[in-house]
Order: structure tokens, then sequence, then C-alpha cells
């Protein structure tokens, strides 16, 4: 018998499937399971499903007071099965987040920051002390399948007088410890975009990727996607939403979809102030903005699981296929007007909303609460 079976599961792709759930794990998919499950979940008419949503960029680590948020308020509560905290932490406290993480509902995962208290005040990597790649190296065997990766906040107000080398470091990190993701925020300069493009590589993450800064991808004076961005985007290097408090434009969006230039994987950025008071507030309104730019919600969703799922080596996540993690999101279309905004304050106004209704992670069902 099945701990969990799903039936009337609709795919976006057309299909109609039963899925059997043992242990955590996605045991049978079949057009009818005949076998009982010792729990049912069936979907309604009007539902669809997919596997769990990923938001591989946000900051839920309570205890902290610049950045910080609660999972399950953005994972499970959302529709998300499975959130990144984007180095909200250092290596001197991603134990007690883990020990915190390990409580929730959410699968929680984290990229350690490598400035060694985390975002504890703005400028963390202004302060080269604090960047000690054998504590990081330690931390990341001490917690192998909690890090999954590291990160490096390289704008202004973060890295002070210290330009690049907070990201030389970093990468020098990266090359000890492969196969290691690095995520790389960009801001206001210095340093230049440039500058930090050039010393990315193949699947490093650049995120905040639709800022509209002057240190942006978009070229102000020409309105074009600048050279070197489309060069590193060609040489692989992932683009990553990021949305935040002040790093989603529309037109900059507008512009890089026009010009060739996808988000390779689609995320939020969120912490309690700006998934209460917005822009943000949640994946579903960033996935909204992404589909208002010209993405089907087909390409919306792979950049949700799939996608984040391999950029960060989730191995067992981001597929609805047997022997993957029992992680879906139950989720509906509304045919209703919204007004969805952008960092900058620019307004869209969109008519289909998505709606997610149920996160199931690990074969147990949780209501959303939106």
């Amino acid at each position: 018998m099945f701990d969990l079976v799903i039936r009337n599961a609709h795919t976006l792709e057309g299909e109609t499937i039963d899925i059997g759930v043992k242990e955590g794990q996605i045991h049978k998919i079949a057009a009818t399971i005949q076998e009982k499950g010792k729990k049912e979940h069936h979907l309604q008419p009007g539902q669809y499903l997919s596997a769990g949503w990923i938001d591989d960029h946000v900051h839920c680590y309570e205890e902290m007071t610049l950045y910080y948020d609660y999972p399950d308020q953005i994972g499970v509560n959302k529709g998300v099965t499975t959130v990144i905290d984007a180095g909200t932490t250092g290596a001197e406290n991603i134990h007690r987040f883990y020990e915190r993480a390990k409580q929730a509902k959410t699968n929680v995962y984290a990229l350690l920051n490598i400035s060694k208290w985390g975002i504890v005040e703005q400028d963390e990597l202004a302060d080269l002390s604090k960047i000690q790649a054998k504590l990081v190296q330690e931390k990341l065997k001490a917690f192998p399948e909690f890090i999954v990766g590291i990160k490096a906040r390289m704008s202004k107000t973060v890295v002070g007088e210290n330009g690049l080398t907070p990201l030389q470091l970093a990468k020098q990190i990266q090359k000890e410890n492969q196969p290691l993701p690095l995520m790389v925020h960009i801001g206001s300069a210095p340093p230049r975009l440039d500058e930090i493009l050039y010393l990315l590589e193949k699947g490093d993450i650049l995120t905040h990727c639709f800022n509209g800064k002057e240190n942006g991808i978009l070229d102000q004076q020409t309105h074009q996607i600048k050279p070197f961005v489309k060069d590193a985007y060609d040489k692989g290097i992932i683009f990553d939403v990021g949305h935040g408090t002040d790093s989603f434009n529309f037109e900059v969006a507008k512009v890089a979809y026009s010009q060739g230039i996808t988000a390779d994987s689609i995320s939020t950025d969120v912490y309690i102030r700006n998934r209460k008071n917005g822009p943000v507030y949640d994946l579903a309104t960033t996935m909204e903005k992404l589909h208002v730019i010209g993405y089907t919600w087909s390409e919306i969703l792979n950049k949700v699981t799939e996608a984040p799922a391999k950029n960060f080596h989730l191995t067992k996540k981001g597929k609805v296929k047997e022997g993957y993690d029992a992680d879906f999101t139950v989720f509906e279309f509304i045919d209703q007007e919204k007004v969805i905004t952008d960092s900058n304050g620019n307004h869209q106004v969109i008519q289909q909303q998505i709606k997610p209704v149920c996160a199931i992670i690990g074969g147990e069902s949780y209501e959303c609460q939106l």
C-alpha cells in the first residue's frame, strides 16, 4: 500500500496521472493506480500539479535583524516546497540556522556567505578579515547536506573599498571545494559589472539580473543589453531573477527578453519586509511578473523547479519522476485583474493569476495560506 496516492493530477503538458508515494519518494506514476493509499489526495477540476516549486534566493534565518523571515511563511504557506537561503549566515552562525531549519515543514538549504557572520550589517565584505577560507571549508564539511553553495554580494555598499578582492577570494574558495555553486549579487558600482562577469565562469549564478541600476545589464543610453553581458550569458553564466526590494525592473526584463536574454531561474529575494509590504510578496507574484514579460507558464514552471534543482545539485528534486522526492505544488489559474509592481514602482496590470493551492512535501499535504 502506498503512503499517499495523488489522483487526477493534471499537468500543463496535458497529461492526467496518478502518483503513488512511499517513504517520501515518488514510487509509481501511471494513468491510473489501482492500489489504495493510506492517504489520498484528489485534485479538483481546474487544478494542476507540478514538481514542488523551489525559490533559490530567500532570506529566512529568523534570528537576524537586517534580512530575515520564517521558512514556512515564505515556503509551504506560499506553495513553495524548497527554499535556498542566499547567504544570510556565514561560518560563525550557520550551525544555529541549521538547527532552526530542521524544524520547518519546508525543505531548507543554505548558501554560505563568505563573510563569517553573514549579513549582520550591510557591509559584510568591507572587512577582509571576515573571509576565512579554512573556516568556510570546515563548515562545508560539517553540513554537506544543508549547504549547497556559497554567496558573495558584490556591490559598493557591501564591499566598501575592497573592489573585486572578495569575489577573487570567493572564486578561490570555490575552486578548493568543487563542485560548489557560487551565487554573486550585483548592485551599484564599484565594482563594475563587466569586471564581475569577467571573473565568473560557466555554472556560476548571477542574481538580480534584471535590476534597473546603471551598473546593471541594460545600457541606459542605447537601451540595449551591454555586449559583455551577452558574452557572459553565452558563456553559460546562470542568470537568476532575485527580485528583491530594489532589484527587478520590468523594462530591463522586457528588453532582455526581446534581445534573447532570459532568466535561467526565477527567485524572489524575499524577506519579511518585502513580503509584507511588497513589492515581492511571494514566488507566485514574481512568476506572474515574468509571465507579463512574455515567458510561457511552462517556461516559468521549469525555472522554479528543474532549473534551480540542477543549478544547486538537488538531484532528487525538480521533476515529477519515479525515484524523486515526493514534493509537489498544486495550483490553479484565476482569470482576475491584478496590479503588479516592480522594484522601481512601475506597474503592470495582468488578467490571469497563478495561485498555489496546496504544497506536498515528502508526501505530506499542506494547504497554502495566501
